[in-house]
């Protein structure tokens, strides 16, 4: 698909804000699924002072295909300073809410669990009363990894199945549908508030999305997002079809209708994306 329709299109400013967002994560030497994922919002949220933070370096060790983050099965040391780092830059950002998710880092033992529960508890040191979501890898269905990340009492736990079930070995051959699913009953289990999200355009149908909702919400999934897939890179997986506002609207009814406490549905939907409004009075 070559011709864009109407709706994909999205403003560009690069105000002072955007400036000033730019030079907080350079002065801290870190990387942000903003630029590197290629996200279409980045201008926006730029310009805002907000920015999702990526920990564990930038290289990913799976190769999903609709994904722009380098991969690598050697990926960089983990940064002991990052946890200080990330904190310093929320509170010059002045950030209340904060997503912080990462490249998956399947070549470490506890798969990057112990840096995800360091940077809660240094953000919350240094920033009290700033809420902190952790947009989290499956670390493997272990779940005694995630509870390294639960124990640093996150205010939401989130994590995101991508897709329908049977686009899977297509789009994320090395994760597992249920694997997912299981992290997030288990986050739920304890007490957590949970958020997942999907893209649409690889070729699912109108009744695929609905079921992963209904799988969602029986595990007491609370929020969900869902977003049209752009293809980040020449390499990425091909769009199948752009998805008319209208069809978003109607997911957004469905999924409020069976029980999530918010959807998030939009075409520039993303699961980091205007984060903080989860707990925002409708």
């Amino acid at each position: 698909m070559n011709k864009l329709p109407y709706w994909i299109r999205k403003k560009i400013s690069t105000g002072n804000g955007y400036q000033f967002t730019k030079d907080i994560i350079s002065k801290y030497g870190l990387t942000t699924v903003c630029t590197n994922a290629r996200c279409p919002n980045i201008y926006e949220c730029f310009e805002k002072k907000y920015a999702t933070f990526m920990i564990l370096g930038d290289v990913c060790t799976r190769s999903c295909r609709f994904c722009s983050v380098y991969h690598n099965k050697k990926p960089l040391p983990v940064n002991p300073d990052e946890p200080e780092n990330i904190a310093m830059a929320v509170k010059e950002l002045g950030l209340k809410y904060v997503v912080i998710t990462s490249v998956t880092r399947d070549d470490l033992s506890d798969g990057g669990a112990s840096q995800f529960a360091k940077c809660i508890r240094a953000i919350k040191k240094v920033n009290p009363g700033t809420m902190v979501e952790p947009l989290i890898p499956d670390f493997k269905g272990d779940i005694k990894h995630l509870n390294t990340v639960l124990d640093s009492l996150p205010d939401i736990l989130s994590h995101n199945v991508e897709t329908v079930p049977l686009l899977y070995p297509e789009v994320r051959p090395q994760a597992d549908y249920k694997t997912s699913l299981k992290i997030l009953e288990h986050a739920k289990e304890n007490g957590f508030l949970t958020k997942s999200a999907i893209m649409v355009g690889l070729g699912e149908t109108k009744d695929q999305v609905i079921e992963v909702m209904k799988d969602l919400r029986s595990i007491g999934c609370d929020f969900f997002v869902i977003g049209q897939y752009l293809k980040p890179s020449p390499e990425s997986l091909d769009v199948k079809e752009f998805v008319h506002p209208d069809v978003f609207q109607e997911y957004k009814i469905i999924g409020e209708n069976i029980g999530f406490k918010k959807v998030f549905s939009g075409v520039f939907c993303r699961s980091s994306y205007m984060a903080e409004l989860v707990f925002a009075e409708k």
